[in-house]
């Protein structure tokens, strides 16, 4: 009975795709973000319903779509010549099998964000994949914010509906994309043509957000925490009264933090001292390893390349208060420990030219979004929509890239898809431009032509 909802699910939309070809993508992405094989018993376990979707969407595309004008943007270019990269670095790697174990999952993430902007070709396409991205996670948002809202939770310990510490189900990835999400969530509010934003969508997606913001408590993720400061930073250049704005964030911060459990607060609280915390002692040590092992491997080490790293760090801890503080210094030695830091995930791995294509990539998107919220920020009617898209999709961005600093989520597949959805829209605005500055030399050429 457990696995018949999500394979109901999943038949409808694999049997809607038949008519809608465009489905099969939204569907691709459901299965890449939620992983509903990992949620049920049988059913859907023992069939691979990724592939199953990958073909049916690149099928689906092949045979239906309009492929006139068909071009890939540089960002495409970049991604492709990323994905290459990989490939040569994985034949390379440290530790080839752990590397080839890596890289089945990673070259399906950028082989699907570099095809998703050929399928973007509509503002309905764009809004629903955003759309079945947000509903996707939010399926694991929302219930990791009923059960913190409930007393559940502590770092490590909040259960999101599997016992897997790996891709979304990850306490500090998961708090990273619910805070990313926020903006493109209050896009929907606004703009939303899927879903007119009446008063029950705007309910839900005002009850979502306030799911997102206690996923951070519920998995005491200090990332997340600094995810939530950085976005509130980001809104000021959206609201119309700034000063109001900072007044109201800060009487909320006060009120809230009596109602915050003890656990959270005190694993905040370690944020001013990495030292005293073996968690953020060991990243710092394993960066630095990693600065000296792209030293004399200045391509890198492919996939899992950190699992050779051996550390020594100092941990501090203080005990008592005021004059009768005592410090106590011990020295802690581990080995084959995780970069926790997408940079130096792929300067670990990827080597010097790894970490600028990737760098290239996402800053490229932050400023082809700021592009286009500059040019569109004064338009109206159907082109009112465009600059606050960009402004959402680009402050998602810019958490994601906080929260990657402090996760290896370099190759996170909904990230991926994000930046795909950038691409899309900066397409369709291309498009338009070009079809909008055609017109008029068309017009313009007709009035020129004799009569008769």
């Amino acid at each position: 009975m457990h696995d018949l909802p999500f394979l109901a699910f999943l038949a409808a939309m694999f049997a809607f795709g038949f008519k809608r070809p465009f489905l099969f993508v939204l569907v691709y992405a459901y299965i890449d973000i939620v992983s509903p094989q990992r949620l049920t018993y049988v059913l859907l376990n023992s069939v691979p319903i990724s592939m199953i979707a990958a073909v049916l969407t690149l099928g689906g595309w092949a045979i239906a779509d309009d492929k006139k004008g068909l071009s890939m943007a540089p960002r495409q270019w970049l991604m492709l010549v990323m994905l290459g990269y990989c490939a040569w670095t994985t034949s390379h790697a440290d530790f080839p099998v752990d590397a080839q174990g890596k890289w089945e999952w990673v070259w399906k993430a950028l082989a699907f964000a570099i095809f998703l902007p050929f399928t973007l070709k509509t503002r309905l396409r764009i809004e629903a994949l955003l759309l079945f991205m947000i509903l996707s996670a939010g399926s694991i948002i929302i219930t990791g914010g009923i059960k913190t809202a409930l007393g559940g939770g502590g770092y490590g310990e909040l259960d999101l509906m599997i016992n897997n510490n790996s891709g979304l189900y990850e306490g500090s990835t998961i708090s990273t994309v619910a805070i990313c999400i926020v903006p493109i969530i209050l896009w929907f509010t606004k703009h939303g043509t899927i879903f007119t934003p009446d008063w029950k969508v705007k309910a839900f997606a005002y009850a979502l957000i306030f799911a997102c913001m206690l996923i951070p408590v519920g998995t005491s993720t200090r990332t997340g925490l600094l995810c939530i400061g950085l976005l509130a930073v980001l809104m000021l250049r959206e609201v119309k009264r700034p000063l109001l704005y900072i007044g109201a964030a800060a009487a909320l911060t006060v009120g809230v933090i009596p109602f915050l459990p003890q656990a959270f607060l005190e694993r905040m609280g370690t944020i001013q001292t990495y030292q005293g915390d073996s968690s953020a002692s060991t990243r710092v040590a394993v960066w630095n390893w990693t600065m000296d092992y792209v030293k004399t491997h200045p391509m890198g080490g492919g996939f899992e390349a950190y699992r050779q790293n051996h550390i020594q760090y100092e941990k501090v801890t203080q005990t008592g208060e005021g004059n009768n503080v005592t410090v106590e210094r011990t020295l802690e030695v581990d080995s084959a420990r995780a970069y926790h830091s997408a940079y130096f995930e792929m300067l670990g791995e990827q080597g010097y030219f790894g970490l600028g294509l990737w760098l290239v990539i996402n800053v490229a998107g932050l400023f082809r979004m700021e592009v286009l919220r500059q040019r569109y920020k004064r338009a109206e009617g159907e082109e009112a929509w465009i600059a606050p898209l960009a402004a959402a999709l680009q402050n998602g961005h810019i958490v994601y890239l906080l929260g990657a600093a402090f996760i290896a989520i370099a190759f996170q597949p909904f990230i991926y898809m994000l930046i795909g959805a950038q691409i899309g829209l900066d397409g369709y605005c291309a498009r338009r431009r070009a079809a909008a500055s055609w017109r008029p030399m068309r017009s313009k050429r007709s009035q020129l032509a004799p009569a008769g």
